[in-house]
């Protein structure tokens, strides 16, 4: 899609921004990049470009036949979050054009009044009446149309919060394997960043719809009334204007296009601006000159854009009147003419003037809505398209629960691919762990260690036939969230959850608020966050996150200890621990592997350690060597330095490193 050369883009795996959304990188911040933003060959369209300004490209007759399963589709969203809130906005809302169109009438009776033969005092006298039943009817309507915005209040909300508990449910349990799909990520942020904006949008949206054509037929009914040869004035009157109505829209829409590309981009620059996790590197770089220079050039281009469109609006606005009016002043010449003929009284004449004026109000009012209606429901059914994909996706419900405690996990021929790979993680691999046992997968980066632990652990489901199997018992066959709930995950970058330091231990049970005091006291102290815990304002209840007010700061290190504190308080029978000591120094390190290793409170754990420094490892009842997804050795430390294959050559050379640091510093 284009836009005057401003069409941004994105390439798969985005910058992650604010609040977990995808930041495009633009081109025209690259020095030589392209002129003006426009975009480079290979770049993909963004994902807010898929609909916007879809309204633009679509004909009047598009519009109007797609409005009507369009509507119906946004009631059922409101029926199902508030019958008694949606039936309101319904019956209100057509009350409220009923007594429009009984106000017009109304009008009539009272320019009837006055336009009779008689002394003016009698006329105005004789009015009266007729003039507080319009001042009844417009009171009445005012009253129903609050009604119709308190209902409206009621229901939009709901249906958001459904919408959006319903998406984040469906995306928060998902199989692990669809989080990796490229594709998935494209939809998910599409359907979160538009399809829930406008989700909450788009039933006023609706409402205003409604209001505009039942107004219409409404004037277009009293106009036949006072005579049906004024419908065919009616629509003289009111086509030009709402052809004019039409373009000023689509360029609205065109114009909005360009601008949004341009706020986006400043979006970038203005989140690293000020972004606490780039402070430091934007100023050891100084870097803040490029970006602010960057930011006033697109802002630049952006006051530009509204300076434009608000000139263009000028003249669409005084081309639009123009036509209107020739097409009014051929109406008001007919309607003299029929006056003249006595066909029509005067009093119904001024009647008349004013029904097609509301109409030319209504129908402008009808165009605009119309185009956001149409544009935003493609995003609603964008998101309920999505949510519906992510109901297949779910993981095993239903299935056998997983041991409390496990004897044997066995892997049997297992091979997994991850989406959009041609090679695979792992092949055909096959082992067999028992309780008691602590266990460590070695090898170079991307050998399959991680995915052959996600693997037993039941996050991934194995491919090509092959099995996992608990005491036996093919986890295919397991609910699979009780099988995550057996296992305790430590990750070599753990999530650093923004909550109290006690809420992120407690959180693998899957609780905030509650806690085992005994058995954090036990989990802290065995991975050492006891000493960063006791160090922090408040303790336990410090906040562990700088973005608020109170928060505390940890290192990196500190970090791994409560992320090993959070996987040992789970007090799961398999416990994995992925590069989780990384981060720590080697006395810290070496504490953490002392007491999970040796001192285990769970002496029928399976515990499981992914490592690159093989030192940490020796201890360990089995070693298996990973390479290219395939378990090339296994055996005990000895025996693998018997063997004197691939572990023992890179234990050599880790040991050699060591040593060799050790004689420089003597």
């Amino acid at each position: 899609m284009s836009g005057g050369g401003d069409t941004d883009g994105i390439r798969r795996g985005a910058v992650p921004g604010p609040r977990g959304a995808e930041l495009p990188l633009p081109p025209a911040a690259v020095p030589g990049g392209p002129h003006d933003g426009d975009i480079a060959d290979g770049l993909e369209e963004a994902y807010w470009t898929v609909y916007d300004g879809a309204a633009s490209k679509a004909t009047v007759g598009q519009i109007l036949a797609r409005l009507p399963r369009i509507v119906q589709r946004i009631g059922r969203l409101a029926w199902a979050a508030d019958r008694a809130a949606t039936l309101s906005v319904v019956i209100l809302q057509m009350a409220s054009a009923a007594m429009t169109a009984f106000g017009l009438m109304a009008s009539v009776a009272v320019l009837r009044e006055l336009f009779a033969e008689g002394p003016t005092p009698d006329r105005v006298r004789a009015a009266v009446p007729q003039l507080l039943v319009v001042v009844g009817l417009l009171s009445a309507r005012a009253l129903l149309e609050a009604g119709v915005a308190v209902a409206e209040a009621r229901v939009t909300p709901k249906i958001r919060t459904a919408l959006e508990c319903e998406f984040l449910a469906l995306t928060a349990h998902v199989r692990l394997e669809v989080v990796d799909d490229a594709d998935w990520h494209d939809e998910a942020y599409r359907a979160n960043d538009r399809g829930l904006f406008y989700a909450r949008q788009i039933v006023g949206q609706v409402v205003s719809l409604a209001a505009a054509l039942l107004g219409l037929v409404g004037t277009a009914g009293v106009l036949g009334v006072l005579h049906p040869a004024l419908l065919p004035l009616l629509l003289l009157s009111v086509l030009p204007v709402g052809a004019a109505a039409v373009r000023a829209a689509r360029a609205r829409f065109h114009s909005f296009k360009r601008w949004n590309t341009l706020q986006r981009r400043v979006r970038v620059f203005s989140w690293l601006l000020l972004e606490r996790d780039a402070a430091a590197e934007l100023r050891s770089d100084t870097a803040q000159g490029a970006l602010l220079d960057e930011h006033r050039r697109l802002t630049t281009r952006i006051a530009e854009e509204d300076t434009r469109l608000g000139v263009g609006s000028a003249r669409l606005a005084l081309a639009g009147r123009a036509v209107g009016g020739i097409g009014t002043g051929i109406t008001y010449t007919a309607l003299g003419a029929m006056l003249i003929a006595g066909w029509l009284p005067l009093a119904a004449g001024a009647g008349a003037v004013l029904a097609i004026q509301a109409a030319q109000s209504s129908l402008t009012r009808l165009v605009e809505v119309s185009h956001l209606v149409y544009e935003h429901a493609m995003w609603v059914d964008d998101l309920l398209a999505f949510q519906k994909r992510c109901r297949t996706l779910q993981p095993r419900r239903g299935g056998l629960p997983a041991p409390e405690n496990v004897r044997t996990i066995s892997l049997e021929d297992v091979s997994f691919t991850y989406p959009g790979k041609d090679t695979p993680a792992l092949d055909g691999i096959s082992l067999t762990l028992h309780a008691g046992q602590t266990v460590a997968f070695v090898g170079v980066n991307g050998s399959g260690k991680s995915t052959c632990a996600r693997l037993l652990a039941g996050l991934y489901e194995p491919q090509e036939g092959g099995t996992v199997a608990w005491d036996g018992v093919n986890v295919l066959d397991m609910d699979a969230e009780s099988l995550h709930a057996r296992v305790g995950c430590v990750l070599q970058d753990p999530v650093r959850f923004p909550f109290s330091a006690l809420a992120n231990l407690t959180v693998s049970r899957g609780t905030l608020t509650e806690a085992d005091p005994r058995r954090a006291l036990d989990a802290a102290r065995a991975s050492g966050a006891e000493q960063v815990i006791a160090a922090l304002p408040g303790r336990g209840e410090a906040l562990l996150s700088k973005r608020f007010r109170g928060g505390q700061e940890l290192s990196a290190g500190q970090w791994a200890k409560i992320a090993v504190a959070r996987g040992l308080y789970k007090n799961a029978p398999v416990l994995l621990l992925d590069e989780p000591t990384a981060s720590m120094d080697p006395r810290a390190e070496h504490a953490v592997y002392e007491a999970v290793l040796r001192d285990s409170p769970r002496p029928d754990r399976i515990t499981v350690l992914i490592s690159h420094r093989l030192a940490s490892v020796v201890a360990c009842d089995r070693i298996f060597v990973f390479d290219a997804g395939r378990i090339t050795e296994s055996g005990t430390h000895q025996e693998l330095m018997d063997l004197g294959g691939e572990d023992a050559a890179m234990f050599t050379l880790q040991a050699a490193g060591y040593r060799a640091g050790a004689g420089e510093a003597a």
